[in-house]
């Protein structure tokens, strides 16, 4: 048997575990960086719709809120109430000036 063919083999066996070895290390962190960027940009996603959402909830009650004023500026009761209070400010105003 010739023992320089069977080094030569052990040593191509060796080197090619270690590069199979090294090359499966790579992909799995390769794998495992996609995974991790992959949960990153779904956690931003979600971020960012409930940024939406959030924003979206605030514009409502703000018009909402701009209804209810509206109701209250055109309403013909509260023009009668601004009235009333005008002319107990009057009188106010001049219980003042004769004191």
């Amino acid at each position: 048997m010739d023992w320089d063919l069977i080094i030569n083999f052990i040593f191509v066996l060796l080197a090619a575990s270690l590069t199979f070895s090294t090359v499966l290390r790579f992909q799995r962190k390769s794998v495992e960086h996609k995974e991790r960027k992959l949960e990153l940009e779904a956690r931003i996603a979600e971020a960012k719709k409930g940024e939406r959402t959030l924003g979206n909830e605030v514009v409502q009650q703000i018009e909402d809120r701009l209804r209810v004023i509206e109701r209250i500026v055109t309403d013909p009761g509260a023009d009668l109430s601004r009235q009333i209070e005008d002319l107990r400010a009057e009188a106010s105003a001049r219980r003042e000036k004769v004191q």
